[in-house]
């Protein structure tokens, strides 16, 4: 909802200016845009409508909020302060949250990092869901597919279920990742095997839709030519094949479809820790395969995990161990 579609309050005009100066500097701002909508409109309904934002009304407006998480609660409130503060240059009376006042936010849920034996097992599963082949005849394949890309491309889940059937180039094998999250596009060259995955399911997309046109979703919804499967689908899917597969967090849960792409971070280390690469130099190298402005958002994707560690180690001692032996060996003679 946005303040032009008949909900304007007093701050209307400087929301539609805080929106078009942060999409100019390349943020997508989807969410936070429907945050600030959602609290004009708010404002507008209020029956007596404040000339602005004041103290009491944002009160009451976080009212509305008590259903959501901690954490949901805590980003939109933090996204309406952002906006104020931004006020505060033309308006300097405006009011400002305060900060202290917002819940607290809950620890983050650590990933679970994919083995590749977890995801054979759950490949293994994927035929489970061709029950239904006359009303979604691509249900199983479409899974399959997903896991396949989601772990060893690192996609988020929404570039995944963006994908057209023209972004893989089958001459090159590269699949394009289009404007995406801070308005990227990159073009990801993908293995022979993974590519191998694609094409096959092209076939059977063809095969099942002969008429599509290259501009269609590649992950088709059986509810539409031009819908492509939904994040929620999605999800159902994988949590049907994790719960076959046996497959839960360290704390007894589902994991989560994100966790893939942790996964491909971790993995990525863990593979260039055994050819003995510089992971260092190989760093920025990532950042740019997984879409990231800047490397310091890789590092949210870099977790310590059993794996990992045992890499490292073993890189250090093939580096250094002869020299903490020889030193070993001088301390005992003294």
């Amino acid at each position: 909802m946005s303040p032009r579609s008949g909900f304007p309050s007093a701050i209307a005009a400087d929301i539609l200016r805080y929106i078009a100066i942060k999409q100019a500097l390349g943020c997508r701002f989807a969410s936070i845009s429907d945050t600030l909508f959602k609290l004009d409109q708010f404002l507008s309904r209020l029956a007596n409508p404040p000339g602005d934002l004041t103290p009491e009304t944002f009160r009451q407006w976080t009212q509305t909020l008590e259903p959501l998480s901690a954490n949901t609660r805590l980003a939109r409130m933090r996204a309406v302060r952002n906006f104020c503060i931004y006020r505060r240059r033309t308006a300097p009376e405006c009011f400002v949250p305060d900060p202290t006042q917002f819940p607290k936010a809950h620890v983050a849920v650590r990933p679970h990092i994919f083995s590749d034996s977890e995801v054979a097992n759950l490949l293994g599963h994927c035929e489970a869901l061709s029950e239904d082949l006359a009303r979604s005849p691509l249900r199983w394949a479409t899974t399959r597919l997903a896991i396949v890309l989601l772990y060893t491309t690192g996609l988020r889940r929404g570039e995944l279920i963006r994908l057209r059937i023209r972004d893989y180039d089958a001459c090159t094998q590269t699949l394009m990742v289009r404007a995406s999250k801070f308005h990227k596009s990159r073009l990801l060259a993908l293995p022979a095997d993974i590519a191998n995955e694609v094409e096959r399911f092209l076939k059977a997309r063809d095969a099942a839709y002969p008429s599509a046109l290259d501009t269609a979703p590649l992950l088709r919804s059986p509810y539409g030519p031009d819908q492509s499967f939904t994040g929620e689908r999605l999800y159902v899917n994988l949590r049907l094949l994790f719960a076959r597969a046996g497959i839960t967090t360290a704390n007894g849960r589902l994991p989560r479809v994100h966790d893939f792409r942790h996964s491909f971070a971790v993995n990525a280390l863990i593979r260039w820790y055994h050819a003995g690469v510089n992971v260092e130099a190989r760093l920025p190298l990532l950042a740019t395969w997984l879409g990231h402005v800047s490397i310091l958002s890789t590092y949210h994707y870099l977790h310590f995990v059993e794996d990992l560690r045992s890499a490292a180690s073993s890189r250090f001692l093939d580096s250094y161990g002869g020299v903490i032996a020889a030193a070993g060996q001088q301390g005992e003679g003294a």
